[in-house]
């Protein structure tokens, strides 16, 4: 059963289509893949479904609910957190404040204080940094600085996850780490949604993959489909 859906999602920057015409679900308890050259359209598209930009036209649905032109704190609150591409995160607070934040303003109702800590403190556990709670965020390195983004989005209590990169930037060791934990991060029944460029772990952790080239979806399969597509090997992955 879907629990996001786009009709004909599209964005225009001046004379440009960033996304044409997409149509798109991703179902219930899977970790879905979005690759593409740069400049594919893939985290306006991301940015779309958040609410930072507004399709026209075009409609995107969650849970069955239009959230078409809803804020993003809107969105957040219904269950739909992301990560961004250029780790965003408040790097003179403390891992724990960071954390903190998504308990007590992204959740439908707010938390009390007392149960935001708890379940920050849980999070930071789950994500590997029970260590550093109380390190300023921006003294980690760039695979922890993620791990925060990641336990930030979950302590709103997302039940569907857009991951934008996460594994960018990261060493081989970084890299199988964050594998794992989105692995781990679906075992806790959270759909994923995820932008990625590094191949392996595309293949090893997707059920399905989309491919956009030029705003528009040129593929969508399963990673044995899309790894041997003819279309996406000429415009993406290469001989």
């Amino acid at each position: 059963m879907p629990i996001l859906e786009g009709e004909k999602v599209t964005k225009y920057f001046g004379g440009l289509a960033a996304v044409s015409k997409v149509d798109f679900n991703v179902d219930q308890g899977e970790v879905v893949g979005l690759i593409g050259p740069n400049g594919a359209g893939k985290t306006t598209l991301f940015n779309l479904i958040s609410g930072a930009f507004v399709p026209k036209p075009g409609v995107i649905r969650f849970k069955g609910e239009n959230i078409t032109g809803s804020k993003p704190h809107q969105i957040c609150r219904l269950g739909l957190s992301r990560t961004f591409q250029e780790v965003k995160i408040f790097a003179n607070m403390p891992v724990m404040q960071n954390v903190l934040l998504g308990s007590l303003f992204g959740t439908p109702t707010g938390m009390a204080s007392a149960n935001a800590a708890k379940e920050a403190a849980e999070l930071l556990d789950f994500v590997g940094l029970s260590a550093v709670g109380k390190t300023p965020a921006g003294g980690l390195t760039l695979a922890n600085q993620k791990r925060v983004e990641v336990a930030r989005a979950l302590a709103t209590k997302a039940e569907l996850l857009l991951l934008d990169e996460l594994m960018a930037g990261l060493n081989p060791t970084e890299t199988a780490e964050a594998m794992e934990l989105v692995t781990r991060i679906r075992g806790r029944g959270v759909t994923i949604f995820m932008i990625e460029h590094v191949m392996k772990a595309i293949m090893g952790v997707c059920d399905r993959i989309m491919v956009l080239h030029h705003g528009e979806k040129i593929a969508d399969g399963t990673p044995k489909e899309i790894a041997t597509s003819k279309t996406v090997i000429e415009v993406y992955l290469g001989e």
